[in-house]
């Protein structure tokens, strides 16, 4: 990577951070448990939803015990609204289950124990310990992230994994977790998908706009 390239993430961290401060993991919760069980949920599926869904889902179920002593049936209609009800029912019963057995019924703080959890993959580990544990142990790659990565030439890449590599080589590493949450806040307001609104864009002039 050359220093150039560096030189061109510094300044576009410098004005992201600048006009998001308060960016944030979009995702509610109140500890590491709960982060994971909605990080599960939001495989294709909105935030937005997935939220609506676990505002009543964590009252119902606080632990992994009760995820796992209640029947598949019932939590596939607890969150059927996020699409892929059965699968993700059954990932988080099998995690829970694991959790429990594997971890002392704790969140394990390691990549590669996350990596053994029922529909956990680097984005969902990266989620988790980044935001939970503030364990900058990745970048997470989503779709704002992936459009936004290849829009300002930070990468050419289209597998998650290799952009994040990519990814990791230029934001320094204190910023690996909240580099994520600028590019989804400023995807979600600014640059999105189908319109970008480039003209009112605080990184327009320095931005090679790459397949816009």
């Amino acid at each position: 990577m050359n220093s150039d390239k560096k030189k061109h993430t510094k300044e576009i961290i410098k004005r992201l951070k600048k006009e998001y401060p308060d960016a944030h993991c979009a995702l509610n919760h109140t500890n590491a448990f709960e982060l994971l069980i909605a990080t599960i949920l939001s495989a294709q599926c909105t935030d937005e939803r997935v939220n609506k869904v676990t505002a009543d889902l964590f009252r119902k179920y606080n632990s992994p015990e009760n995820y796992v002593n209640v029947p598949q049936e019932e939590l596939e209609q607890d969150i059927r609204s996020t699409g892929f009800y059965r699968n993700k029912a059954k990932n988080i019963q099998a995690t829970s289950q694991k959790i429990i057995d594997d971890f002392n019924g704790e969140i394990p703080k390691d990549m590669d124990k996350l990596l053994t959890l029922n529909g956990v993959a680097r984005k969902t580990a990266n989620v988790v310990l980044g935001n939970a544990f503030g364990i900058a142990s990745g970048v997470v790659v989503d779709t704002h992230v992936k459009r936004l990565s290849n829009r300002l030439g930070l990468t050419q890449e289209s597998n998650p994994v290799k952009i994040e590599n990519d990814l990791q080589e230029l934001v320094p590493k204190k910023d690996w977790v909240m580099f994520s949450h600028w590019l989804i806040w400023h995807g979600r307001a600014i640059c999105k998908a189908r319109k970008p609104n480039c003209e009112n864009c605080v990184l327009e002039d320095i931005c090679p706009k790459v397949g816009v």
